[in-house]
């Protein structure tokens, strides 16, 4: 099972059940059926600051990943921990769904380009 934490900081309303929904649905499409994951859904301000501090970009977002073991091999017993992904409902609005399976495939290793489009496509069909 995949254990997702998920802290809402935005002052937004936002669907934290179908968040988790799709966060498990992606990732056992991807394979990963345990470990852990956090969703943060945060405001454009603090979205702002973690695009500069950690990419060097000055400028709000609508998604970030932060990923720690990915798909990587790990010792026996030890919990999988997949890194956490941050939202910002005020630039993804009602469509959070695609960010969101974005921001999961990029914990898993995916990078931008015509693989990642074609596994977004499939998640969200």
């Amino acid at each position: 099972m995949i254990a997702v934490d998920v802290e809402n900081r935005s002052g937004a309303s936002v669907d934290e059940t179908g968040a988790v929904e799709l966060a498990q649905r992606v990732l056992a499409a991807e394979g990963i059926g345990e470990g852990e994951l956090g969703i943060a859904f945060v405001g454009a301000d603090e979205m702002r600051a973690l695009k500069r501090d950690h990419l060097g970009v000055d400028e709000t977002t609508d998604v970030l990943s932060f990923p720690i073991d990915g798909r990587e091999a790990l010792p026996e017993g030890m919990p999988r921990a997949l890194g956490d992904v941050v939202l910002c409902p005020e630039v993804v609005g009602e469509e959070w769904q695609w960010p969101l399976t974005h921001g999961l495939l990029h914990l898993l290793g995916y990078d931008h380009g015509d693989e990642m489009t074609a596994r977004e496509e499939a998640l969200l069909s």
